[in-house]
C-alpha cells in the first residue's frame, strides 16, 4: 500500500519526533473532531436509553432502538455524494461539516421536546436522524482527518481523534444522566446538544485541505473510481486480503466484548461493582493505551503497531477466560481484566484505525474511509448476534477461548498486508 501524503516543511526521509508530532495544530484538530464524532453516538446508545427507561419505556422496546444506528454500517452509499459535491460556502469538506454539525446540535436538542412513551415513533424516526447526520459528519471528519495529516502523523492523529471519541461519552453517559435528577429532560437534551459548539467554531476556523479541492468531476467517478483505484492499486487478490483483513482484525475482541456486563453479573459481580470500576478502570486504561500507542507508532511505524498491539489485543481475550475460570467474584481480578482489555482496546483500534486511514487515496478519502469502517462494523455486528447462543452452548471459559481463536486469523493476516518490515519499505503491499 502506498503512501499517499508528505508532510510538509519536511525534510525528505526524516522521522519526525514524537514532541514535533505530538504538539502542533494538527493534532489539536484531532482532539475536536474526535469529541465532535463520539457525542452523538453515545447519545444514541447511552442518552437515549436511559430516558426513555426512566419514562417507563418497556425493555423490548429499548431494545429494538439499536435498530437506528443502522446508517453507520450503510454510510458508505452516500459518502460518493459528499466527495462528489461541495455545498456553496467554506469547501466541500468544511461545508459538509458545518451542516451535519448544526443539523446534531438541532435534532439532539428537539428529542427532549418529546414524551416516551406516548411518542416512541416520533422519538425513534429522530433519533434515526441523528444516526443519519452522525454517520455523515464521521464521512466528512474522516476525510478530514485524512487529508490533513501526513502519513508520519497518521497513527498519533488517529489515537488521539479515537481518544477524544471516547472522552465525549462522559458528556452523554455521566453528565447528562447527573444533570437529569436536578433538570427536566428539555433542558438535559438541550445541555447535551451544546457540546456540539466546540467542533462547530473548530469548522469555522480550520482551513479547507488542498487535497479537498480536487473533487471527482463527475457523479460516476465519485462512485466508480474508489473501488476501481483500490482494486488497481495492488491487484484485486491483494485487494481482497485487505478486506479480509479489516473484516478480521478486531473479530475475536469485538465478540468477547459483546456480553462483557452479562458475563460480569453470571460471575457473582453486583451492578455497583460492575459500574464503579468499568468506568474507572476501563475508560481511563482505554484513553492511556491509544495515546501511548499514537505516540509508540511515531518510532516504530503502524505495521509494527499492529503486531505488538495486536498481540496485546489477543492476549486480554484470555483474561476473560481466567476470569470465568476463577469460579468466584474477586475485584481485583475484574479490575485487573477490565483494565487490561480496555487498554488492548485503545492500543489495537488506534494501530487498526490508523492503518485504514493510510489504505486510503486522498482523491477518494471519504468514499474509502466510509467503506472500510462500515465492513469492520458489518461483520462484527452479524456474528455478535450469536454470542449468547454460543454461551448457552459452550459456556464462559470456552467461548472466550473461541473468541482467542477467532482472533488469529486477522492476526496470520498481518504477515501479507502489514509485515514487520514493511514501514521501511513504503507500507504494506
Amino acid at each position: 500500500m502506498r503512501h499517499n501524503a508528505q508532510p510538509m516543511n519536511a525534510e525528505p526521509n526524516r522521522r519526525e519526533t514524537w514532541r514535533e508530532a505530538l504538539f502542533n495544530r494538527r493534532m489539536l484538530i484531532c482532539v475536536f473532531t474526535g469529541f465532535s464524532s463520539g457525542l452523538p453516538l453515545y447519545v444514541l446508545i447511552n442518552l437515549i436509553p436511559a430516558w426513555l427507561r426512566s419514562e417507563g419505556v418497556e425493555l423490548t422496546a429499548i431494545g429494538l432502538f439499536t435498530l437506528i444506528q443502522l446508517p453507520f454500517t450503510w454510510k458508505f452509499l452516500w459518502s460518493p455524494l459528499m466527495d462528489r459535491y461541495a455545498l456553496p460556502l467554506m469547501g466541500r469538506r468544511r461545508g459538509w461539516m458545518l451542516v451535519t454539525q448544526l443539523l446534531l446540535l438541532a435534532s439532539i436538542a428537539l428529542l427532549g421536546l418529546l414524551r416516551p412513551p406516548g411518542e416512541l415513533w416520533t422519538i425513534a424516526g429522530l433519533a434515526t436522524a441523528v444516526a443519519f447526520f452522525s454517520a455523515s459528519q464521521d464521512i466528512v471528519l474522516d476525510a478530514y482527518r485524512r487529508e490533513i495529516l501526513p502519513d508520519a502523523e497518521l497513527a498519533l492523529g488517529t489515537s488521539i481523534h479515537v481518544n477524544a471519541y471516547r472522552v465525549s461519552s462522559l458528556v452523554p453517559g455521566a453528565l447528562a444522566l447527573i444533570l437529569a435528577d436536578h433538570l427536566p429532560w428539555t433542558s438535559v437534551f438541550a445541555i447535551t446538544a451544546l457540546f456540539m459548539l466546540p467542533g462547530i467554531a473548530m469548522t469555522l476556523v480550520v482551513r479547507e485541505p488542498p487535497q479537498s479541492r480536487s473533487a471527482p468531476r463527475t457523479l460516476r467517478e465519485a462512485v466508480v473510481e474508489p473501488f476501481r483505484e483500490f482494486i488497481a492499486r495492488s491487484g484485486w487478490r491483494s485487494a481482497l486480503t485487505v478486506l479480509a483483513f479489516i473484516f478480521l482484525y478486531k473479530l475475536g475482541d469485538s465478540m468477547a466484548t459483546a456480553l462483557a456486563t452479562p458475563f460480569y453479573l453470571d460471575m457473582g459481580f453486583t451492578k455497583t461493582e460492575i459500574g464503579v470500576i468499568a468506568k474507572n478502570a476501563g475508560l481511563w486504561a482505554s484513553v492511556i493505551g491509544g495515546l501511548l500507542g499514537g505516540l509508540w507508532m511515531v518510532q516504530i511505524g503502524i505495521n509494527r503497531g499492529l503486531w505488538i498491539f495486536g498481540a496485546v489485543q489477543w492476549a486480554s481475550i484470555l483474561g476473560f477466560a481466567v476470569l470465568a475460570a476463577a469460579g468466584r467474584p474477586d475485584r481485583t481480578l475484574l479490575a485487573f481484566v477490565i483494565a487490561f482489555e480496555a487498554l488492548g482496546v485503545g492500543l489495537g483500534t488506534a494501530a487498526f484505525t490508523a492503518y485504514i486511514a493510510r489504505a486510503t487515496d486522498p482523491r477518494y478519502t471519504a468514499t474509502q474511509f466510509a467503506l472500510f469502517t462500515s465492513l469492520a462494523v458489518v461483520p462484527r455486528s452479524i456474528v455478535n448476534a450469536s454470542t449468547g447462543w454460543i454461551v448457552e452452548r459452550l459456556g464462559w471459559v470456552d467461548f472466550y477461548l473461541l473468541c482467542a481463536v477467532l482472533a488469529a486469523p486477522g492476526m496470520a493476516l498481518l504477515l501479507r498486508v502489514a509485515p514487520w518490515f514493511g514501514d521501511r519499505k513504503g507500507g504494506p503491499p
